[in-house]
Formats: structure tokens, C-alpha cells, sequence
């Protein structure tokens, strides 16, 4: 049987940081307020750069991480894309000397990195590819409304990629079985409702009307509620899947939405502190790539340590979640900027 093995990891996040005072200025809420509630301090924001530019970063280093220059297929996970059309991954592969291979967008919201995951694991397990960079990468402080200090204080910018290789199930860095989910019934919890066929078809019909805001707006308190139970219930999936009971379980990377979250989930399965990882203090919610760059950035500190059982998990917009788990492997990470 063939499956999916991690072979390399990488990461990108831009150099300049942005801290709470920075972006707080005279407002009577600020640092104390803003650690407590969400648990950031500072986040990083991207200058001049995009988010093809940072996957390409990203990309470029999880494949020096593997020892190689080439993939067969590229999955390029955003929310944030630098424009509707055409979809970014192809430029990524043609920038990181790929070539011609197969090259996709997904949009799944902060769940995107799992779900590109479950899909190029598909790919290799169906013989389509023996190897499959995936990457996610947002840039979304250009969907944050610049009136909107308290959407700009969650969320940074940042990049992270894997590549897979095709390999046997009881190989180290092997993925489980992947548990996905979504519910659209409740899309309009995290949205940004202008820029797409809705709204330009709305002011087609009704010129001169308002057109919604291209901005990133959410139901905070709704969303904090459902994502830590949303994330718990799919990790227990994934895990009842892989045979693995829930003491078992070493490490959680969970995306990094708010530190409540994280802290909910660590509660809410019991689990020890520190034993769900979390860097949202100096990154902030970098969207669909938190899960990828905590994963780099933990692997080249040695948080991650071979032979521990690892679950990633992650909840967002959709809304959409998807977790799945693996034994960490001997795997190097390249990481830049953090």
C-alpha cells in the first residue's frame, strides 16, 4: 500500500513585527487587553510582499529541507489570493523551477493546509504522484479593515509547506486517516462579502447601490465557541480512526486562532499543559499556514522529537475543519523570518 510520508518542512513569515502598542496607539484597550483576550502580543505583516511571494519562500525551503529540487504536483492553501483569477500555485511552481506539473489553489478557510494535505495524500496514494509540495499562505492583513484595530490585532501574515513523498503506512512521518468536515449553512460566521459574483452581480442589478466591504469580518464569540469543540470532536475522529486512544497522544498543533482556543481544547481533552503548541503570542492567527509554520518552527527548535505521536487539527471559515495525525519522523525544517 502506498501512502503519504512528511519528507521536509519550511516556513516564511516577514520580518517586520507589529506590537500591540504599535497598532494599539492611545486606545484605552491595549496590550494588557488584547494578551488577555487573544493571547498575541505582536504579529507579523507582510511589506510589499504577496502571497505568492510567500509561498515561493515557504516552498523553496521545505524543499531544501527534503534534499530535493522537484515535486510532481503542487497545492497551493489561501484565503487571501493575490488575485481571483488565474490561481496562484502554478506561478508558484513555475517560479520554484517545477515546471509544467499540476498546480491548484484550495480555499478552505484555516482548515486549508488539512485539507490540502488530505487531498495530495489522495493524489499520492492514488498513484497520480509520487510526490506533492503543499503550501499554505495568506496575507491577510489585506482583507483586515484598517478601521478595524480589533480584526487587525488577531491576525498576522505567513507561509508554511510540507513536501509529501510516497511511502508505506508504517513508515515514520506516514499521515493517518484524515477526518474533514464543513457546514455552510453557517458561512456567513467568517466572511469577506465583497470582491466575489454576489456582490458584483448586486450592483449589476442595482447600480449605484453600496457594495458590500471587501473586508474580513466574523461572529468572534460564536466562532470561539464552536472551534474548540469543532476541533476536539475532529481530533477524536481522526484519532479513533489511526487506532490511537486519546492517552496516547504526545503533541496537538492546532491552528492558532486564539490563545482561549487553544486553551480550550487542552481542557476539554484533558491533555497536559504545554502538550498543545502554540506560538499566537508573537505570530498572532496567520490564517490558513498556522498549522504548517508552528509545525517548521517546532521541528527546527526540536519541540517535535521522533517517534512521538502527533495530531494536527484546525476550524475556519466555511465553515470547514479537518484534523489527522502521524508519528514524527527524522524530517529537517527550513525556517526564515521567525
Amino acid at each position: 500500500m502506498r501512502t503519504s510520508v512528511l519528507t521536509g518542512l519550511g516556513s516564511y513569515v516577514p520580518p517586520r513585527a507589529v506590537t500591540n502598542d504599535e497598532l494599539c496607539g492611545r486606545r484605552p484597550l491595549g496590550d494588557e487587553w488584547i494578551r488577555e483576550r487573544i493571547g498575541v502580543a505582536s504579529r507579523r505583516i507582510a511589506d510589499g510582499e504577496a502571497t505568492v511571494d510567500l509561498a515561493v519562500r515557504a516552498g523553496r525551503h521545505a524543499l531544501t529541507a527534503a534534499g530535493t529540487s522537484r515535486a510532481d504536483a503542487v497545492v497551493l492553501a489561501t484565503t487571501s489570493p493575490d488575485r481571483l483569477l488565474p490561481a496562484g500555485a502554478p506561478e508558484v511552481a513555475a517560479r520554484l523551477g517545477l515546471g509544467t506539473v499540476p498546480a491548484f489553489d484550495l480555499a478552505s478557510g484555516c482548515s486549508g493546509f488539512l485539507y490540502g494535505l488530505a487531498v495530495a495524500s489522495s493524489m499520492i496514494t492514488s498513484g497520480t504522484c509520487d510526490s506533492v509540495l503543499v503550501v499554505a499562505s495568506d496575507v491577510f492583513s489585506a482583507f483586515l479593515d484598517p478601521q478595524d484595530w480589533l480584526m487587525s490585532a488577531i491576525f498576522g501574515d505567513g507561509a508554511g509547506a510540507v513536501l509529501l513523498r510516497a511511502g508505506a503506512p508504517d513508515t515514520p512521518g506516514a499521515f493517518g486517516p484524515f477526518d474533514l468536515g464543513s457546514d455552510g449553512a453557517q458561512a456567513d460566521l467568517l466572511e469577506v462579502p465583497g470582491g466575489g459574483t454576489r456582490a458584483r452581480k448586486r450592483m449589476l442589478a442595482e447600480p449605484g447601490g453600496e457594495e458590500p466591504p471587501p473586508y474580513f469580518r466574523m461572529d468572534g464569540p460564536t466562532v470561539l465557541k464552536q472551534a474548540v469543540v469543532g476541533m476536539c470532536d475532529s481530533l477524536t475522529r481522526a484519532l479513533a480512526r489511526a487506532g490511537w486512544p486519546l492517552g496516547a497522544l504526545d503533541v496537538v498543533v492546532a491552528h492558532q486562532a486564539n490563545r482561549r482556543i487553544l486553551d480550550g481544547i487542552t481542557d476539554e481533552l484533558g491533555l497536559a499543559p504545554g502538550q498543545v503548541l502554540s506560538h499566537i503570542e508573537a505570530y498572532g492567527n496567520t490564517a490558513a499556514a498556522s498549522v504548517p509554520v508552528l509545525l517548521a518552527q517546532a521541528a527546527a527548535a526540536g519541540t517535535l522529537v521522533p517517534g512521538q505521536r502527533v495530531a494536527l487539527t484546525a476550524y475556519g471559515a466555511g465553515l470547514a475543519w479537518g484534523s489527522t495525525t502521524l508519528v514524527w519522523p527524522e524530517v529537517r525544517a527550513v525556517t526564515e523570518g521567525g
